[in-house]
């Protein structure tokens, strides 16, 4: 009975119940497609940081990460080829990646600079770290003294595809080596740090510099993000000397803390709009309420209770909710699909040099949790709204205005 007179109530004033719709689509529908676009930049940043360098995770030897070593090439695996065959066994691992890092000197003609190295086997990364960005020149693959280098470097150095460069290094018995190697590609990843040092080259000609056999890193590549914490109880289960660590612990400054930023900054948007949306829903149905102050007498009159009278203002409140919610949404989701469905061209980010590009990515979860955020909205206004006229006595509710 309540629920029928609650539609019926909606259509008495046509005007002032399309009004309240357009208040909640407008701001569900800002809602919804803010969220759609923060979750568009956090997989995007997601893939770029997963793709770049890590991969889903890196393993190292348990608390080799995080200290400083006199000679931390004694702290690497040793034991690394039982080690890859192992994770190739374990069930979401497709791509295991041995590496080596170092620091090395440069020199190219006069000039000399210092850079990170790293040792990896190119031809099976190139298929995996494919967000590196070679803006000159091709990756390294096959090319067993070719290496690729930060944009950075190689302006420092004065490189380019094709020229020759010496790479010179302490090996892990205190003897300095060098080694000649064709740069083969120039990498732009857009981070000024990683761009101004980083160089790779193959990992046994890494090895043969430091003169070791061993292995500092392994990153991996898995079928899907929720499959590290299984990859990750199986390593440390079976290699009790190892631990392995997420990518979001990895690169917890540019990373995370760029999460956390972005969540906040939604939240503060979200809490914006949804007190747009709960004072333009109570506005309108205040004064849908006074004018229906005799009607709302009458009911108490003929033995309605409070709670009853609440009861049906506010349902009438949840139902505005729900249609403006999903009308929102939809016109929001269809705006942006039809407008801007290949994505923005954003600026560079925090730390970063290069454009972006993002695209917006909504889930189900969204729709649900913008109605969500909605109705909670449009009850409590409906609460404010009907609760004073509610609690009015009878002979007061039907003086006349």
């Amino acid at each position: 009975m309540w629920l029928s007179l609650s539609v019926k109530n909606l259509f008495r004033n046509f005007r002032r119940t399309v009004a309240i719709l357009c208040t909640i689509a407008l701001g569900t529908g800002a809602l919804f497609s803010f969220d759609g676009f923060i979750h568009g930049v956090l997989e995007e940043l997601r893939y770029t940081t997963i793709h770049a360098n890590y991969g889903f995770g890196q393993i190292h030897t348990r608390g080799y990460r995080g200290n400083v070593f006199e000679e931390p090439t004694k702290h690497w695996i040793s034991h690394g080829q039982p080690l890859q065959d192992f994770l190739y066994e374990i069930d979401g691992v497709e791509y295991v990646f041995p590496r080596v890092g170092f620091s090395a000197l440069l020199k190219h003609g006069n000039i000399t600079v210092g850079g990170a190295g790293q040792g990896v086997h190119a031809e099976e990364e190139a298929k995996f770290f494919h967000t590196l960005n070679i803006e000159e020149g091709e990756a390294l693959t096959v090319e067993s003294n070719g290496m690729v280098l930060g944009h950075g470097l190689a302006r420092a150095l004065k490189l380019k595809p094709g020229d020759e460069v010496m790479v010179i290094a302490t090996s892990t018995k205190g003897v300095i080596n060098k080694d000649k190697f064709v740069v083969t590609g120039i990498f732009y990843t857009g981070s000024v740090h990683f761009d101004s040092r980083a160089f790779r080259i193959q990992l046994p000609a890494a090895q043969k510099l430091l003169k070791t056999s061993r292995i500092e890193s392994i990153s991996l590549g898995l079928r899907d993000l929720s499959d590290w914490d299984f990859v990750e109880s199986q390593v440390e289960a079976y290699f009790p000397d190892l631990e392995a660590t997420p990518f979001h612990v990895l690169d917890k400054i540019n990373y995370q803390h760029s999460v956390d930023w972005l969540k906040a900054q939604f939240n503060v948007v979200q809490i914006i709009i949804l007190s747009i949306v709960l004072l333009g829903i109570f506005n309108s149905l205040s004064a849908s309420i006074l004018e229906r102050k005799q009607e709302i007498g009458n009911l108490r009159a003929n033995g309605e209770s409070v709670f009853q009278v609440m009861r049906l203002i506010i349902t009438e409140g949840f139902l505005l909710a729900v249609f403006g919610s999903l009308l929102g949404s939809a016109t929001a989701y269809s705006l942006l699909m039809l407008f801007v469905n290949k994505g923005l061209l954003m600026p560079p980010g925090p730390g970063q040099t290069r454009q972006f590009l993002v695209t917006f990515s909504f889930t189900w979860s969204m729709v649900f949790f913008s109605l969500l955020l909605s109705s909670i909205a449009a009850i409590f206004a409906s609460f404010l709204a009907g609760i004073k006229v509610a609690k009015m006595s009878i002979a007061k509710s039907l003086r006349a205005h």
